[in-house]
This record gives structure tokens, C-alpha cells and sequence, in this order.
């Protein structure tokens, strides 16, 4: 009875084994929001590290957070190294800009889970402003295959990305709205 048993938990475990490792590796998540700003202001809020803690949710989830910028500020290369006890460790750093257009970065998560993802912020005329997108694509490796059983990725950061571009839509507009009166 016992050889039964343990033969039938082999199959079931071999059976997940499987099914985890035929899951997409591969995904993206993406949020978007128009803002009624300028192309420029919105970028500026992008583009420099150091003013994310306005907008970024994850900065502002988790008091304990530690920042060390690298870099010049603004500009490729640019980074920062957070650790904090509720978002983990990891480093962002910049790749691409293209004033007005784009914000390339790449994401190093450390901890709790190891993975490099890339991360675009692209801005596009719209009615009324600018349509801005926060896009993140990557590869889970057999850890993150077993997890999106569970919870995919989307699910799991596309609300922070709404929130995200939330406080990035406050402050871009509030800057607008503060040059519009200033003239």
C-alpha cells in the first residue's frame, strides 16, 4: 500500500513538474493613463531617479527603505540601490532616454527573488495631454512559473503600476498646472 502511494506522489509531483515547466516563461505588464500635461514635465518626473519617491509606489510602501543613488542624475547610467524590509533589494537603473518619448530602465530584483526585468515608460500625444505607458517584460525562470500558477504577473504589479501612474498624473498635472499660473 505504501509503494502505491509513493508511486502515485511521484506521478503527481512529476505531473506539476511538467505542467510548471511548459508554462510561458515570458510576460508583460503594462498600464496606461493620460495626463494632462506637457510631454516635458512628464518626462522630467520620469527620467530622474531621485524624483520617483514623489510617484513610485513601492518607495512609498515600505518606510524602512534605504536609497543610494549612483550615477549622474539625470542620464544613462543613472541608478539606485534600494533595500527595505517589505519590497525587498534591488537596483534600477536607467538604459534609455529619449526626451519627451521614452525611459528605458533595467530592473535587478535581488531579493526576495533574483530576476533582471526591463521596464518602459513611453509617452505619446494624446487628447487632452499625454498618454503615458508603464511597461515591464521578462522571463520567469521555474520559481516564477510555479508562482503564476497561483498569481501571474499582471496581477501582481499591474496595480501598483496604476497607482503608480496615478501619483505621476498628480504631480505632473499640479507642475502644469503651477507653470500655467506662473505665466
Amino acid at each position: 500500500m505504501l509503494v502505491k502511494i509513493a508511486l502515485g506522489l511521484a506521478a503527481v509531483i512529476a505531473l506539476l513538474a511538467v505542467v510548471i515547466a511548459t508554462r510561458p516563461a515570458a510576460f508583460r505588464v503594462q498600464r496606461t493613463t493620460v495626463i494632462a500635461a506637457p510631454a516635458e514635465v512628464v518626462y522630467a518626473e520620469i527620467q530622474d531617479l531621485h524624483r520617483w519617491n514623489g510617484w513610485n509606489p513601492y518607495e512609498k510602501a515600505d518606510p524602512s527603505i534605504q536609497l543610494t543613488y549612483g550615477g549622474a542624475p539625470p542620464g544613462v547610467g543613472s541608478s539606485y540601490h534600494y533595500a527595505g524590509r517589505k519590497i525587498g533589494e534591488g537596483r534600477m537603473t536607467i538604459t534609455e532616454l529619449r526626451p519627451d518619448e521614452r525611459v528605458g530602465v533595467r530592473a535587478e530584483f535581488i531579493r526576495p527573488f533574483a530576476a533582471t526585468n526591463d521596464i518602459a515608460f513611453t509617452l505619446e500625444p494624446a487628447a487632452g495631454g499625454v498618454a503615458v505607458t508603464w511597461a515591464m517584460t521578462g522571463r520567469n525562470g521555474f520559481l516564477g512559473k510555479a508562482i503564476s500558477l497561483f498569481i501571474d504577473m499582471d496581477r501582481m504589479v499591474g496595480g501598483d503600476f496604476e497607482a503608480g501612474l496615478a501619483g505621476l498624473k498628480r504631480i505632473s498635472e499640479a507642475h502644469a498646472g503651477a507653470a500655467v499660473a506662473v505665466r
